[in-house]
């Protein structure tokens, strides 16, 4: 409904135009009417009759008319109640006057506007003609800007006030009450809703728009995790960058380490150069020095010569008493030796004549106590023990031979012992691996979604069941679980081998599914799955025949049954299952691979693991890839379970077998070794019994040989006689001592004498032996300087010839080798780059070629465990990065301008509410102003106190009669006609205050008496002249004493009919 224009100060008086005044009404079939049709006036009319004549109905169908909802009117609470009874319909038709410069589009209604609303028990309508009566429009819109131009509020007390409100005005003592009244008609209440219903509107947007920035979140999430992964591919590109630039560096470091051994090798060759003009120049001081040498020489020869000559008689003759003396030394010493060697053969042939006589005595005793049978028996013992030596040493050599036998054996079978454990090792480990194979196989029985992916993925079911609303649609997975083999479980293996870590994928409908499911397996603490984007509502695809393989082996996706057309199209789309061709073994597998080219296929799989596929010319076999677990499609699990514990009761079999091997072999070793034991103790003692026996016989040998050799009587006879030869030696060994004593003694006084002689002669001759030794000893200092000068040339010439020379033709040699080296190293390295760029690249560091080596190997392995982790071109990242940043940066750019417009509107609004507390502020002041003014035509004044906060609006009046000068504040306190009066005077300050082409009252004057109706009458009626406006009383009251005039227009309602 259109608001009321409130102003300040009078409008438009004489002048105005009429536009929006009411012409005529007429009503039919409406409330008590039958058919009515009532003209007004442009100014003032008055409208009276009995109760019951129908006059409030006369503006409850301008309501209607107007668009008002029958609830609004509180006459009714449906339309259909004011059809009159016993009519199916009623109607409602309003003239309205459209002249003047606020006619409302004259060219197309004209000077006159026919508002025609119809109302049946189903429906109502309102129709816009022109003054002939022709339909214009029919919209609500259209008479929605009817009024807001003619500015008709009839909802506004001030506009039209029926009798139900008029009564509740006049009558009400309570200020919240009067409060409402002011405010809805200063329309105030209309504004302050509206904008109260803007700030939940900007409240609302600003939470939507909060709302939209937290859904991009998960976006931005994601470009920024792609952003990493793009980040994490330039490094690995980097580290592609630095392997090449290492590689580069690498070939180049060879041929500058080659340069700097060339410079090494030649400043050594330079160094050894150096050394031949030092060892040539100590060559040559020595010559100079040898020479002077010899210079010395020659002179120091020269003066020993007249020393010679001078000392050799003194010298000869020294030489004579010393050679005498030494003579006379030498004869005592070997007189000395002479007595020494004769007393010592004495001493010796007085022990052999002892022994000799000892001997003839024994000989005799034992010659007395040998008898011949003793002899016979000793020889017969001594057969005795060489037959039992023999017989010993043969049971010796058989003891050994069994020993070496025994230790064979026992070799033999610790060996035999050592495989039978292997092999109980190996079974023990299979026997576990079978065991954890029937414990998953059983669980996968129980539950078959844990054979793809075990716990985890029960986990992650359980969170995603959790989050469900956090998905926009619940993910499907894992795939496995979705679908089955056709036809039995004969192509499991390959199928398995085929899809691979595919059947423990899920698949979400859009990225930020995605998002949701890393988050709820990160929760789950399972995260090694694939996840797939898939559009859910997408058909199941329909492959044509010539797509596929043509060969009648089946294919992946044949052998494969799922009701869910995504799980379908998801093996198609990323798995390739239609392209992959499945065989029973290898030969038939490379057949189909390599030799038949058949269109449209992509792999081939066998049953027994193999995967072969060919690209161009590069024909590729990948081995059995033995970490893949199979089994997991089987229709049946219990089949698989009987089969693994039949294998395994097969491994423990064979395990019982080789342990019950390992104790005989065990046993069998411990008697080998008690044998072997035994064999030993056996032939130790086989040996010391031996060793006894042999010493034995060789004692008994020698004492029956020593027996054998005794002489009879005669050798005893010349033992005896051979015993006085020996004394009668010693006697005259004896006597020849005595003699030696006395040649030791003589020789010993000349040399006396002579070393007496020697002394002299050396005491005179002194002075000339010691000048001549002085000279000999400073001839043989010059010939060893000599001798160590020569030497000293020899050894610089060595050095030269063997050492300094081969050295200089070896570095010369090496020199060359090394420059071979150094072009061959620039040739390979000039193929991987030119020299220029390793020099664009700036200063060399000192980093060795092992390091450069080193740190590449080193970047390779890092670059390959890179490459192995993204297998992405970064291109496409890019290319789907720019995407999602373009997209999420529109939608900011979005939300960044709804939060900009939020921002506006919010400062728009925040200005509207200060000029609305503004304008609030100025309708009260105007209203007490207005309030006082009408007052004062009867001599009263007044002060209306309203209260924005509290919602109340209070009334003070003093009358000119009361002495005391108390003011009222309760309009109760007043009489009845003061109270009607004040009352009145407060709605003329209203109306005062608002604008509209027309305004209507209804009982205005109820509970009047006769002195007050007359007073507001007569006020009503000059201020409804002075305002302008066209104005509608109704009262059912006389009105005789209202003066006429031609401006004012008195109407006679009939008498309702009894």
């Amino acid at each position: 409904m259109s608001s009321s224009r409130v102003f300040s100060g009078q409008m438009y008086g004489a002048q105005r135009s009429g536009a929006g005044t009411i012409r005529r009404i007429r009503l039919e079939n409406f409330m008590c009417h039958s058919s009515l049709e009532i003209e007004l006036g442009e100014w003032v009319n008055f409208i009276t009759g009995q109760n019951g004549s129908g006059k409030s109905a006369i503006l409850t169908a301008l309501c209607i008319a107007f668009g008002c909802r029958a609830r609004e009117t509180q006459r009714a609470s449906k339309l259909k109640e004011f059809i009159k009874t016993g009519c199916s319909y009623a109607t409602v038709q309003v003239d309205i006057k459209n002249e003047g410069v606020d006619s409302f589009k004259p060219e197309i209604f004209g000077d006159t506007i026919i508002i025609e609303r119809r109302i049946s028990d189903t429906t109502s309508s309102t129709v816009l003609k022109d003054r002939q009566g022709r339909k214009v429009a029919s919209r609500k819109e259209d008479l929605r800007e009817l009024v807001e131009h003619f500015n008709i509020d009839v909802e506004n007390p001030c506009v039209i006030m029926s009798q139900d409100k008029s009564r509740e005005f006049l009558h009400s003592g309570n200020d919240r009450d009067k409060f409402k009244f002011f405010f809805k008609a200063t329309l105030l209440q209309q504004v302050d809703e509206l904008l109260q219903s803007i700030i939940k509107q900007l409240k609302d947007a600003c939470a939507l728009v909060d709302e939209l920035e937290k859904l991009i979140r998960p976006a931005q999430l994601e470009l920024s995790e792609l952003q990493e992964k793009i980040e994490n591919i330039k490094r690995v590109e980097q580290i592609s960058q630095e392997v090449q630039l290492l590689r580069k560096r690498l070939a180049w470091s060879l041929v500058y380490d080659e340069d700097k051994r060339l410079q090494e090798q030649a400043k050594n060759i330079e160094t050894l150069k150096k050394r031949i003009p030092t060892c040539q120049a100590k060559i040559d001081s020595t010559l100079d020095k040898l020479e002077k040498l010899l210079e010395r020489l020659s002179k120091k020869k020269v003066q020993v010569a007249s020393l010679v000559e001078k000392t050799s008689e003194v010298k000869r003759k020294k030489d004579e008493l010393w050679d005498a003396l030494c003579s006379a030394r030498k004869e005592k010493l070997e007189l000395e030796e002479e007595h020494r060697r004769g007393t010592k053969q004495i001493h010796k042939m007085r022990n052999d004549v002892r022994k000799l006589e000892e001997q003839a005595r024994d000989i005799q005793d034992k010659h007395i106590r040998n008898t011949q049978a003793e002899e016979s028996e000793i020889e017969e013992q001594i057969k005795e023990l060489e037959y039992a030596v023999d017989n010993v040493q043969s049971l010796l050599s058989s003891l050994k031979d069994e020993e070496n036998t025994l230790s064979e054996q026992i070799s033999a079978e610790m060996d035999a012992m050592k495989k039978i454990n292997d092999e109980i090792n190996y079974y023990e480990r299979k026997q576990r691996e079978v065991h954890h194979q029937i414990c998953e196989l059983r669980l996968h029985q129980t539950n078959k979604v844990t054979a793809f992916g075990g716990d985890g993925v029960l986990r992650l079911l359980r969170e995603i069941e959790r989050h469900h609303k956090a998905f926009s649609m619940p993910p499907i997975g894992p795939i496995g679980a979705h679908v089955t083999l056709v036809n039995g479980d004969t192509w499991a293996p390959a199928v398995e081998r085929a899809i691979g870590k595919m059947l423990n994928a899920f698949i979400v409908t859009n990225s930020e599914d995605a998002c949701a499911l890393r988050k709820c397996a990160r929760e789950a603490r399972y995260n090694f799955f694939p996840i797939v984007i898939q559009r859910f509502s997408r058909p199941r695809l329909i492959i044509p025949n010539h797509s596929l393989p043509q060969t009648s082996h089946p294919t992946t996706l044949s052998v494969l049954h799922s009701d869910n057309p995504t799980i379908y199209n998801v093996l198609v789309d990323v798995c390739k299952a239609e392209r992959q061709v499945l065989v029973k073994d290898y030969n038939m597998g490379r057949a189909v691979a390599f030799d038949q080219r058949i269109p449209n296929m992509l792999e081939v799989f066998t049953l027994d693991g193999f995967k072969m596929f060919s690209r161009g010319s590069v024909q590729t076999v990948l081995p059995i890839n033995k970490n893949l677990k199979i089994g997991r499609l089987r229709g049946s699990f219990g089949d698989q379970v009987k089969e693994f514990e039949s294998h395994v009761s097969n491994i423990e079999q064979d395990i019982d077998q080789r342990k019950s091997r390992k104790r005989e072999l065990e046993k069998k070793v411990q008697d080998f070794n008690r044998k072997l034991d035994n064999k030993k103790k056996r032939r130790l003692d086989v040996e010391r019994e031996l060793m006894a026996k042999r010493m034995k016989l060789q004692d008994m040998q020698k004492s029956h040989a020593v027996d054998a050799s005794v002489l009879p009587e005669s050798t005893t006879n010349e033992l005896l006689q051979e015993i006085s030869d020996g004394k009668m030696v010693i006697k005259k060994k004896e006597a020849l001592l005595e003699t030696l004593k006395d040649r030791i003694n003589e020789a010993e006084e000349k040399a006396r004498t002579l070393k007496l002689s020697f002394e002299d002669l050396g005491e005179s001759t002194k002075g000339e032996v010691e000048a001549f030794q002085k000279a000999e000893e400073e001839l043989t200092e010059i010939e060893k300087e000599i001798h160590n000068a020569e030497a000293n040339k020899l050894h610089y010439e060595n050095i030269m010839n063997n050492k300094v020379l081969p050295q200089i033709k070896e570095a010369e040699a090496k020199y060359l080798e090394l420059e071979k080296d150094r072009k061959e190293s620039y040739k390979k390295a000039s193929v991987i780059c030119p020299e220029s760029d390793i020099e664009a690249l700036g200063d060399r560091d000192e980093t060795t070629t092992e390091q450069l080596d080193a740190k590449l190997k080193r970047l390779n392995q890092r670059l390959m465990h890179e490459s192995q982790q993204y297998s992405e071109s970064i291109d496409d990242l890019r290319v789907l990065h720019q995407e999602k940043e373009r997209r999420i940066l529109r939608k900011l750019h979005t939300y960044k301008a709804f939060r900009e417009r939020l921002d506006a509107c919010q400062k728009a609004l925040d200005l509207r509410w200060k000029k609305f507390q503004r304008n609030a502020s100025l309708l009260r002041r105007e209203l007490t102003w207005q309030f006082n003014g009408h007052l004062g035509k009867k001599g009263i004044s007044g002060h209306i106190n309203v209260s924005y906060e509290e919602k109340t609006l209070s009334v003070e009046v003093k009358m000119p009669q009361d002495a005391s000068s108390t003011i009222v504040r309760d309009t109760r306190g007043l009489s009845g006609g003061e109270r009607s009066f004040s009352t009145l005077c407060f709605a003329l300050a209203l109306h005062d205050m608002t604008e509209a082409p027309f305004r209507a009252m209804d009982e205005f004057d109820v509970f009047m008496d006769a002195v007050s109706r007359k007073i507001s009458l007569d006020t009503l009626v000059e201020f409804a002249l002075a305002q302008g406006s066209q104005w509608i009383f109704i009262t059912p009251h006389d009105i005789s004493n209202v003066k006429n005039g031609e401006r004012i227009k008195k109407q006679q309602m009939a008498a309702p009919r009894s």
